[in-house]
């Protein structure tokens, strides 16, 4: 036996759902992904999302509406009389009509410990705010924003280093193996759910670019996480002088160092710069215009004055 499934999806993160969801035997009428959007330095070109080219991949009919206010994708979307969408990562709300179109309804996989980050930005704002465990819920949506009863909970510790790009690849092979496991109930009559509790509500809010520069006046422990919240992208960021010229310089991996010194101030020869309280140490960087590199490579092409202020 197998379900007739809806998958909902846009970016990496959605794609070993697909895959697992696929792999597991399930017939995927319909993948329904974002639009292809523009990319390249001028925005000349039309790039598909990474839902859409592994579904061209399997082989799988692809949509990709802008939204569901219009009638004709509403109907469409019906005429696939599915039993179940499983939504991850897709990008857009989806009206009371779309909600209850699949027989079974449409379960989310979204990489927190609802309630607390519901929204956009879920991991990164878990590393931002310095939490010890994060993980990844199974819910049957409703039309609230991330509201719905939560039907299986996998837990995630979040390391003292861990970046977001790290956790981000951890939850989603485990959101892969959650889905299947929740496909595997829901068709045999044993899934159960749970109402969510609201205790604990925190909203993970869209990342917004401003956030991404580094305020030194900051205790380290802050700088620390926002430099591992923002790793890979988009990146967090500072102005160094380097050969004579301001640069701007994305710190993408830290650690906690034990010394004191003024915000911005670089303390020694390994680029260890002073905060609010405490210090860092960069582990990778990468200048504008570069690839990055670890702190040793940085080092061996720029020239870092013990002393010099970091902006």
């Amino acid at each position: 036996m197998s379900l007739r499934v809806i998958f909902m999806g846009t970016p990496a993160f959605s794609v070993p759902v697909l895959e697992a969801i696929h792999s597991a035997g399930h017939e995927i009428v319909a993948v329904y992904t974002r639009p292809p959007r523009p990319a390249g330095r001028r925005g000349l070109e039309l790039v598909n999302s990474q839902v859409h080219q592994k579904a061209v991949e399997l082989g799988i009919p692809i949509f990709t509406p802008n939204s569901f206010k219009d009638e004709t994708a509403k109907a469409e979307f019906i005429a696939h009389n599915a039993d179940v969408a499983v939504v991850v990562a897709y990008g857009l709300l989806l009206p009371k009509a779309i909600l209850e179109a699949p027989r079974f309804g449409c379960y989310n996989g979204h990489a927190s410990l609802l309630p607390r980050w519901r929204g956009a930005a879920p991991i990164q704002r878990a590393i931002m705010a310095g939490d010890k465990k994060t993980g990844m819920m199974i819910m049957k949506m409703d039309e609230g924003l991330d509201t719905g009863a939560i039907a299986l909970t996998d837990e995630v510790p979040i390391s003292a280093d861990m970046t977001a790009g790290q956790l981000h690849d951890a939850l989603t092979k485990i959101a892969a193996v959650s889905m299947v496991k929740a496909l595997a109930e829901l068709e045999d009559g044993t899934l159960k759910l749970k109402s969510q509790s609201q205790d604990g509500e925190q909203y993970a809010n869209k990342i917004d670019k401003a956030e991404a520069r580094i305020d030194w006046s900051k205790p380290a422990s802050e700088v620390h996480n926002l430099v591992r919240s923002l790793s890979p992208f988009p990146g967090a960021w500072c102005e160094m002088s380097l050969g004579g010229k301001q640069h701007r310089v994305k710190i993408l991996e830290s650690r906690l160092v034990d010394k004191s010194g003024n915000p911005g101030e670089v303390l020694d020869s390994r680029l260890t710069i002073g905060c609010g309280n405490g210090s860092i140490s960069p582990g990778r960087l990468q200048k504008a215009g570069s690839k990055s590199m670890d702190l040793d490579s940085f080092l061996a092409g720029n020239t870092i004055i013990p002393g010099s202020k970091i902006a």
